[in-house]
């Protein structure tokens, strides 16, 4: 037989395989595990308390079963028509009946449940309960105590983990909305032993540094991100519930998500719903004051807008107006109404020479007809009257005329600027150019400008 070819990466001579060793790959583990739980296990009944419950959107049911040193993670299949399922809530007590198992993917052993028995309230629950009813009937929770937030907060004393998701959340928003709202972070833990204690002497302390010269503060925000009720019971203790209580500054309380009650909610003077539920509701008032004004200078500008647009109008209006009413318009009218009159008066006075040249061709064409002496000495008397007439006619017109052209000039006169100048006015023009300076815009510092008077003229230099 042909010797079998070896590959080259062929190391077995180098590290000879133990014959006996057999080695599990990850799947093949977890599912022999999962056959061993299922084979030795089976069904049992379990009892414990139930935390951390949620259904997803696929119908399933995930909780933790647990008591005082233990947890065990449960799973209710949708398909699993089961009597007490909608009883399935944090701090309950349950006896399950169910069959362990693995989840491979994650190689996590947990219980399927196929029954369930309620066992009666949660410890955690109970003490919940009583510690509430305690505490509502001694006034705590009584709303004519509630103090009421000042509208916009300059300062606050901030108690929860420094490490905790809550903290980014309340200075996210409060960076977004209102950055200059100062925050006194007292740090203190949120969870687990000794976290009340904490909770309650950092109230307490934000209380005593808040009666220092100038470091007042608002108002307190006691804050943590969600959790099971374990994780959230520091809130519940009656330390903290005392301490809020006998806080002189108003406290706001936002534990956990929306669904999550605790003690610190109702003895708070007002609970938000979030972390960043309660960073908003303290930041509104400047929030919405800033989208206000921003609105508000939006509308002062369209309003100094329309007004300059009236404005602008209404002094072209005047100006125009101004234009008609000139001083130097009329002139220029009255000046052409008198080339209008001489014309008249010249073509007025060629017309009657025309006729009384046109009369005499015609007194000449009639005497050379007619020639005895007397006729001719009567038309050449009647000739003589003729040009009499007409020349006392002609000076009688012309003597007309001149007075009406006197009469317009005298009123040009009265209109014209040297009158304007007689009574008390002046012209300022610009020295070098002689342009009429109408406003200030059209001067310059250090221009020279001229002022003509009625008698005389004055230089001056602008020097504003």
């Amino acid at each position: 037989m042909p010797k079998p070819t070896t590959s080259q990466w062929d190391f077995g001579e180098l590290f000879p395989v133990e014959a006996t060793r057999r080695v599990f790959s990850v799947s093949e583990l977890t599912a022999d595990i999962r056959r061993l739980l299922e084979r030795q296990i089976g069904q049992i009944w379990v009892t414990g308390e139930i935390t951390n419950c949620r259904a997803q959107s696929s119908g399933h049911i995930y909780f933790t079963l647990k008591d005082a040193c233990a947890q065990l993670n449960c799973i209710v299949f949708r398909t699993d028509a089961l009597a007490n399922r909608a009883s399935l809530r944090d701090g309950a007590k349950v006896i399950l009946k169910g069959e362990m198992t693995v989840y491979e993917p994650r190689g996590q052993y947990q219980l399927r449940v196929l029954s369930i028995e309620l066992q009666g309230v949660g410890a955690l629950q109970a003490a919940f309960e009583k510690l509430k009813e305690k505490l509502a009937a001694e006034g705590l929770f009584a709303l004519e105590r509630k103090r009421p937030l000042p509208r916009f907060p300059q300062r606050i004393g901030l108690v929860t983990s420094p490490t905790g998701a809550a903290l980014r959340d309340v200075l996210h928003v409060v960076q977004r909305r209102n950055p200059a709202l100062q925050i006194i972070l007292a740090p203190c833990a949120v969870q687990g032993q000794g976290a009340a204690g904490e909770i309650a002497a950092a109230v307490a302390r934000l209380n005593e540094w808040s009666l220092r010269p100038g470091q007042k503060l608002d108002l307190i925000l006691l804050t943590r991100g969600g959790g099971s009720l374990e994780d959230l019971w520091a809130f519940n203790e009656e330390i903290v519930a005392r301490a809020i209580f006998n806080s002189a500054l108003p406290v706001v309380s936002a534990i956990g998500h929306e669904i999550d009650f605790t003690i610190s909610d109702f003895a708070a003077d007002l609970r938000a719903a979030t972390p960043s539920a309660a960073a908003e509701i303290l930041t509104e008032a400047v929030f919405s004051s800033g989208k206000w004004m921003t609105k508000a200078q939006a509308q002062m500008r369209e309003l100094v807008r329309r007004r300059l647009s009236g404005e602008r109008r209404h002094f072209q209006q005047l100006n125009q107006r101004l234009q008609t009413s000139h001083p130097r318009r009329r002139f220029n009218e009255r000046l052409q109404r008198l080339d209008d009159l001489q014309s008249a008066l010249y073509r007025c006075v060629r017309q009657h020479l025309q006729k009384s040249r046109a009369a005499a061709q015609n007194l000449a064409v009639r005497l050379d007809r007619v020639r005895p002496g007397q006729l001719l000495a009567q038309r050449r008397a009647a000739l003589s009257r003729e040009q009499s007439r007409l020349r006392e006619r002609v000076g009688h017109c012309l003597h007309t005329w001149r007075q009406r052209a006197d009469a317009l000039q005298d009123r040009l006169r009265l209109l014209g600027p040297e009158q304007v100048l007689a009574r008390g006015y002046s012209i300022t023009l610009d020295a070098a150019s002689g342009t009429i300076i109408r406003s200030k815009q059209h001067t310059r510092p250090g221009q020279i400008i001229k002022t003509k008077l009625h008698s005389g003229e004055v230089r001056s230099k602008v020097e504003d």
